[in-house]
């Protein structure tokens, strides 16, 4: 199948057919025939394409959990996408493969993507952008949430992206789970070639928004499981809210960093210090399912239960906790 090129948004021309893309924080300056940090907008005789638009690198039918989301309509399946590209260049990067470098894709259908949604969750069609960096398939995101209305949409995203198209993409959006990848703008410059402060910005914008929200956290030891860090990142998120659930992740080695990979000690350890500061804080990548699960912080009663296959509700009334009824955060069936 050929398409023809996608022109881009939010980009500015300039003299001798140069122009600077202005969707993310790097504002990359084009001359003709070169592309993007991301590798998935270029220059075309002077105007910008997003030459990743409705070309597929991986797609799949997976639990909602696995984004993670353990707040979002648990036990409930999402159809799952992504583009081969992204924004950020992580040298810890565990998708790299099908996010850093070049990997063959398909393109998809917006009817197709429609009728499968619907298959996989007939009560409540949902899609997920993830897996590599949706944001940077930010045309293709906001043509199929404007051609299907019905869906509700997913990101799963670093969250670097520019304050005024994060903004206009943001009334498309049901719930993200954002990366955040540290408390330290040192690390975003010099592991990930980013910055921090647009990241905050941005999870703030969505908190406000009233979105549903969940964050996630790649501890690696030595970079950034200090102490101090974890109590910043999750102050940071608590002064939000309290409820938003933070998932801590153990990373493992992969693509230009061959560190060892996080103990469960280091989570268990971080986990109890977010704790200090947050309602729900998790555990994944891990051999255990000790910290999947979801318990009521008035009563501690188990309110959802979570296993790698899903996860099963206990609430009542859509979101009381059964034993003393207080309320807790998400969006429920």
């Amino acid at each position: 199948m050929y398409l023809e090129p996608y022109e881009a948004l939010y980009y500015e021309k300039l003299e001798h057919k140069e122009l600077i893309c202005h969707l993310c924080p790097h504002n990359c300056q084009l001359k003709v025939g070169q592309r993007g940090f991301c590798r998935s907008r270029s220059n075309i005789d002077g105007t910008l394409f997003a030459t990743n638009y409705r070309k597929c690198v991986a797609i799949a039918e997976d639990n909602i959990e696995k984004k993670p989301l353990y707040h979002y309509f648990p036990g409930t399946q999402i159809l799952s996408l992504g583009p081969n590209s992204c924004n950020l260049l992580c040298n810890f990067c565990q998708n790299y493969r099908i996010s850093i470098l070049d990997a063959p894709t398909k393109f998809l259908d917006e009817f197709s993507l429609n009728e499968l949604a619907l298959f996989c969750t007939p009560q409540h069609p949902q899609l997920a952008f993830t897996y590599s960096e949706p944001l940077t398939w930010y045309e293709y995101i906001k043509e199929t949430a404007e051609f299907n209305p019905e869906l509700a949409i997913v990101l799963v995203t670093n969250a670097f992206l520019n304050i005024e198209p994060f903004q206009d993409l943001l009334p498309y959006i049901s719930a993200l789970n954002i990366d955040l990848k540290a408390m330290n703008n040192d690390f975003y410059k010099e592991q990930c070639k980013g910055r921090l402060a647009p990241v905050l910005d941005n999870i703030r914008f969505a908190y406000e928004a009233g979105k549903h929200l969940e964050i996630t956290l790649l501890l690696i030891e030595g970079l950034n499981n200090a102490d101090a860090e974890i109590s910043a990142l999750a102050g940071f998120i608590s002064e939000l809210s309290p409820d938003i659930p933070l998932h801590i992740s153990a990373y493992h080695p992969a693509f230009r960093m061959s560190l060892p990979a996080t103990s469960q000690a280091a989570i268990e350890r971080a986990i109890n210090i977010a704790k200090e500061h947050l309602n729900f804080v998790y555990g994944g990548n891990l051999r255990t399912q000790n910290y999947m699960q979801t318990y009521c912080p008035v009563c501690d009663a188990l309110v959802i239960e979570r296993s790698y296959e899903g996860g099963r509700s206990f609430l009542v009334d859509d979101n009381k906790c059964p034993k003393c009824g207080h309320t807790i955060y998400g969006v429920f069936a």
